[in-house]
């Protein structure tokens, strides 16, 4: 067995192909021994990536995009998730949303584990028009504490991942009033990256290792959700189990695992955002910060 050591930024059910891959023995035909350690606060995987102790990193592509030229050099190689898997919930239905109804009001959005979901709404807001300006936004803060000044009565509404949205609405706490998977399209939201140094020495063990996250991924999206019912309880064994199914429901049919594959179409969506914030210097292009050489001879 070979080591491969992953820092990602998160422990989330939009992760559950990687903990499908290594509890269905993917890794293991494949001859890799894969630890991962979540990080919090989630920068530390750029600390673990910097100093040999991780491989390899999973997080947002936002994070290779921003540092491109400006003084660490990571490129991602494949990809676990193909959209931004949020949705926005409010405290009361919304019929046909518009992104105006968010004027004069409040949205709550966890940035705590990084900026994306405050950066690609507010770039789908500007998208269709709207102007984030008009909005009032609770930022910076984590998910768990601005959900319980939601349910408390702080803000309008809420930007939420697939398993607290699915515990809102299960406790008639909120109610999904857009995909942000739907209404952004294509985004590579969360991927794996290296420092592009190390791409060379690391290959021999990216390849199988993609391969065996294709593997999981298409295993995953061609399954139930409830058939994951044991490694959903495993993996998060004080969580609503209930919810994080209707979670894995929502990722399922949203499209978000699509295989591991880093389409320039997404790329470009998602860095366009970036650079319309300010984010990037320049706009970036797809071979700043992606190789294809890995997914290349990975099989569908």
């Amino acid at each position: 067995m070979k080591n491969l050591r992953i820092s990602a930024t998160a422990h989330g059910i939009n992760y559950l192909p990687e903990y499908y891959a290594r509890e269905h023995g993917l890794f293991a035909d494949a001859g890799l021994d894969v630890t991962a350690e979540p990080r919090n606060p989630w920068d530390g995987v750029m600390h673990d990536l910097a100093d040999g102790s991780a491989d390899v990193a999973l997080g947002g592509l936002w994070v290779p995009a921003m540092y491109a030229h400006r003084g660490r050099d990571f490129v991602a190689f494949a990809q676990l998730n193909n959209r931004f898997p949020m949705t926005i919930v409010t405290r009361e239905p919304v019929a046909d949303f518009e992104w105006s109804w968010l004027a004069g009001r409040t949205l709550l959005v966890p940035g705590q584990g990084g900026t994306a979901p405050y950066e690609f709404t507010a770039g789908l807001m500007r998208r269709d028009g709207a102007d984030p300006a008009q909005t009032r936004f609770g930022r910076d803060l984590s998910t768990a504490m601005l959900v319980e000044l939601f349910v408390n009565g702080l803000g309008d509404a809420i930007v939420a991942d697939p398993g607290t949205a699915a515990t809102l609405v299960r406790a008639g706490q909120g109610h999904v009033a857009v995909s942000l998977a739907d209404a952004g399209g294509v985004m590579p939201n969360s991927v794996y990256y290296v420092r592009r140094e190390r791409l060379d020495e690391l290959t021999p063990l990216l390849v199988p290792f993609a391969q065996a996250i294709q593997d999981a991924t298409v295993q995953v999206a061609a399954s139930t959700a409830e058939s994951h019912i044991a490694l959903i309880g495993k993996e998060w064994p004080d969580a609503d189990t209930a919810a994080l199914v209707d979670a894995t429901d929502f990722l399922i049919s949203s499209g978000t695992w699509t295989g591991v594959a880093i389409a320039r179409e997404g790329v470009d969506n998602w860095t366009g955002v970036l650079h319309d914030a300010g984010l990037t210097v320049d706009r970036v292009a797809y071979s700043d910060i992606v190789t294809d050489a890995i997914s290349k001879e990975v099989s569908p």
